[in-house]
């Protein structure tokens, strides 16, 4: 074995820049790769943390997967209902003490209630529809990360005024609205209240920003009409990964809908999981393409050591020692490439995390989000060392396959 490797690297040797050629091919190749791999992957995971700390991770609303039975159905045997008169307003969470209650004994993290209505937001002259938030500050701060978002006041200034408001600076712009002013907000029941705006947000999402206002809980049961009612209830977990879980045990045991994050973001991962197939493809693609440099070497070299060949096989050497001389030869192109290869993928991806660009109307500058991930590397040497010692393979097993007697015979 020690002998044929030393053939092979005399080989490799023997025709220098070919191999330099062949091997910087390789390098560029695994460093590429690496490179792309870790931006995509970086951007993958900034957005997914960017997505779990903007939003809660299991989301109990008062609608039901299921359409609830009508309260006519369990008296009368009909087929069809035809004019059926509604029911008083009922919805929210009926119960929401015991609801709250049952989840803290069992919930993993933080849990936070809230009523959310629609309603339309004026001052001067200019009126906005808004989603109106009614929160309790302190349990709102534990599964949100509007504390982090806030840039004039804080949320636990909506305890200090019965009625006061939390904005977007969106929206703000968009009345032309400064903090201390009051905007006046009217919903759908026909209240219409002055509220003092002691704070502002920004949290990078257009929609949010420019719709959404926050107050107390008590206020916006005041405002709804709905005394002692909630419609949604938001719980952060230690772990994320345990949403699904927790969801579907809420779910079981209120029977109100629990959507978890995952759940609410199921398209959006899939098409992570297209993404990353499409990545890994073209990444096997430019190591391919690498492999055609050593493919090509190695076919100079057998076709070069013709007679060289035919001398070792006529002094006994077996086919499969020919054929590994001339893939220890690719492998070691390929080797070497995708070492090299490497750190260059290293250095790429160190370039670009330090890439700096500011977002428009954002005030902090921001980086390409990367990540180094060992798998990367891993994949892309492994597919470097495959790709070189399959072109390594292929012109070999022609060689080995050659009589040695009519290729001495064609050199004399």
């Amino acid at each position: 074995m020690r002998l044929l490797l030393e053939i092979a690297i005399t080989h490799v040797l023997g025709r220098g820049r070919q191999t330099l050629v062949s091997i910087a091919g390789v390098t560029l190749g695994v460093g590429f790769a690496i490179a792309m791999a870790a931006l995509m992957q970086g951007s993958q995971e900034d957005f997914v943390e960017t997505l779990i700390d903007a939003m809660p991770h299991v989301q109990i609303t008062d609608d039901r997967r299921e359409p609830p039975v009508q309260p006519a159905e369990r008296v009368f045997a009909a087929v069809e209902w035809h004019g059926l008169r509604p029911r008083d307003d009922v919805r929210g969470i009926l119960n929401p003490t015991a609801a709250l209650a049952a989840l803290e004994g069992w919930v993993p993290g933080a849990i936070s209630a809230g009523l959310n209505i629609q309603g339309v937001a004026r001052y001067g002259g200019t009126e906005r529809g808004v989603s109106v938030v009614g929160v309790n500050p302190g349990d709102e701060v534990k599964v949100s990360s509007i504390a982090d978002d806030m840039t004039w006041g804080r949320l636990d200034d909506l305890e200090g005024t019965a009625f006061s408001a939390v904005i977007g600076e969106r929206l703000a712009e968009r009345l032309s609205i400064e903090p201390g002013d009051s905007l006046q907000l009217s919903v759908g029941s026909g209240v219409v209240r002055q509220l003092k705006v002691v704070g502002l947000f920004r949290t990078g999402v257009v929609a949010t920003d420019e719709a959404r206002v926050y107050v107390r809980l008590r206020t916006a049961q005041v405002l709804a009409g709905r005394f002692n009612a909630i419609n949604d209830i938001r719980i952060r977990l230690a772990d994320p990964g345990m949403a699904p879980m927790v969801a579907s045990r809420a779910e079981a045991m209120l029977g109100y809908k629990a959507v978890s994050w995952q759940e609410a973001n199921e398209s959006l991962l899939e098409a992570f999981q297209i993404r990353n197939i499409i990545m890994y493809t073209v990444v096997a693609a430019i190591l391919v393409v690498a492999g055609f440099g050593v493919f090509n070497i190695v076919s100079i070299i057998t076709h070069e050591k013709a007679r060289d060949i035919a001398i070792l096989k006529s002094l006994g050497f077996q086919n499969r020692d020919i054929r590994l001389i001339f893939v220890s030869e690719g492998a070691l192109m390929g080797g070497v490439g995708g070492l090299i290869g490497s750190f260059l993928g290293y250095g790429l991806t160190v370039l670009l995390g330090s890439v700096k660009f500011e977002v428009a109307q954002a005030t902090e500058i921001s980086r390409l989000p990367v990540t180094y991930d060992p798998l990367h590397y891993f994949i892309a040497v492994s597919l470097a060392l495959a790709a070189a010692s399959t072109a390594g393979y292929l012109p070999a097993r022609k060689a080995a396959k050659g009589n040695p007697i009519d290729v001495i015979r064609g050199a004399a």
